[in-house]
């Protein structure tokens, strides 16, 4: 897989070199580029030089801040974009980000992830792209607002690139995670046995493996019951 990521602050992705992040990077698993988009804005619309290299104007209409330049996010994405793929928007007006997407994206050849900032980026953008053909995803981590695309981008890459066969070590830690089967993971526990006054279950030291299976699983619906009710089927 490739990823490429258009930002005006490509410091922020130095830290996709650690971790297993960094070793599928070596092992050329996954290919990642990152991408400043000050680059584009050497000039402006009309060919004239842009020493302030300019990505953003006011907004047609009026109102606060600042859109970023459809023209320059053209020149940007039309450079990188490959044939069949997927261009990601994060914004926190977008379809909510989930591990079936992640599942999803995970297969696609490319993934371009446009860093948005200010008030966002034109909403021509994706329109055009859409229109072209392309596979275009405006997505959001949740229901709160952050400074920028870049941790979105990066917490997506990581979701992503976690489920590319020979990413994990062990593959069925995956399986067993949170949301992989659409409730919550069990709370795992490792030695000692005794900890400030709390003792791991009685469960988890029988040796008795189906009876472990059994708990884990009344743990998690328990757990999702609790927590994130919304993810289990209405009930009647």
């Amino acid at each position: 897989m490739r990823i490429d990521l258009i930002t005006i602050f490509p410091e922020f992705f130095s830290v996709l070199d650690v971790s297993l992040l960094g070793k599928a990077r070596q092992a050329e698993l996954v290919q990642t580029r990152v991408h400043d988009l000050r680059d584009y804005a050497a000039f402006k619309a009309d060919g004239s030089p842009d020493v302030h290299r300019t990505v953003d104007d006011a907004p047609f209409g009026g109102g606060a801040g600042m859109v970023m330049k459809p023209d320059v996010w053209g020149k940007a994405i039309d450079d990188v974009l490959e044939p069949g793929g997927v261009l990601v928007i994060p914004s926190p007006a977008g379809t909510l980000f989930t591990q079936a997407l992640a599942a999803d994206l995970a297969t696609a050849p490319q993934l371009v992830f446009a860093c948005g900032r200010y008030e966002g980026i034109d909403a021509r953008v994706a329109e055009h792209y859409a229109a072209a053909g392309h596979r275009v995803l405006e997505v959001s981590l949740g229901d709160y607002v952050l400074n920028g695309g870049e941790v979105a981008a990066f917490a997506m890459t990581e979701a992503v690139t976690r489920l590319i066969p020979g990413f994990m070590g062990n593959a069925q830690s995956i399986v067993e995670e949170s949301h992989a089967d659409g409730l919550l993971e069990y709370p795992s526990y490792t030695r000692p046995a005794t900890w400030r006054g709390h003792d791991v279950p009685d469960i988890l030291l029988s040796g008795h493996h189906a009876r472990i299976e059994e708990w884990r699983h009344e743990q998690q619906l328990q757990r999702t019951r609790t927590r994130r009710p919304d993810l289990l089927p209405p009930e009647g």
